[in-house]
């Protein structure tokens, strides 16, 4: 097949699949995660649900989708703040606001129950703790951050600590804890 057929082809199922995405959510939100259906999705993306299930399998196939590609597209939010100009400890407090931010956004009840049960977002929490890790170390380099504790632990304590942002009820309780979070980073004298 030529190239430009094989790009074509590969444009049209990407555009399927994101439609498929954006319109589960959209009935989640409408009317619930129980309520939604391989029939409904098809019928409001505009496909057959012959076509539906040759991209997924399932309702929960496609909300597991959908949360993967939120997670990629929060990681390139994080990876982009964490590229910014700035000392690593002001980069570091750039990350760890923007994690805490969209920590507090997080979905609740039962559709976080199901789209964070088993592994399919290890890969991404790997990348993010590796991320504040190196931000960590290179700010004990400096003498910025605390260096006597290993930057791994120093990480997983961010990233634990700010869970909590989830419980928040403002974007400015959440830099609160991030700035609580960032006062056990500094250096011992």
């Amino acid at each position: 097949m030529p190239k430009l057929w094989n790009e074509t082809i590969d444009a049209h199922r990407h555009a399927v699949r994101e439609a498929i995405l954006n319109t589960t959510t959209e009935l989640v939100q409408a009317g619930g995660l129980r309520s939604v259906t391989m029939s409904q999705i098809a019928e409001k993306t505009g496909i057959g649900r012959a076509t539906l299930y040759k991209y997924f399998s399932d309702v929960e196939a496609v909300l597991l989708a959908w949360h993967e590609r939120q997670a990629a597209a929060h990681l390139h939010q994080l990876a982009a703040a964490a590229e910014q100009p700035g000392t690593a400890a002001e980069r570091l407090r750039t990350v760890l606001e923007a994690y805490a931010d969209i920590a507090r956004r997080r979905h609740g009840g039962e559709l976080a129950a199901l789209l964070h049960q088993g592994g399919h977002l290890t890969h991404a929490e790997r990348h993010l703790a590796h991320m504040v890790q190196a931000l960590i170390a290179e700010g004990a380099d400096s003498g910025d951050l605390r260096g006597d504790i290993p930057p791994a632990e120093l990480a997983q304590y961010c990233l634990h600590a700010l869970a909590a942002a989830a419980g928040v009820p403002s974007k400015t309780a959440a830099r609160r804890l991030v700035g609580v979070t960032l006062d056990g980073l500094r250096p011992v004298p």
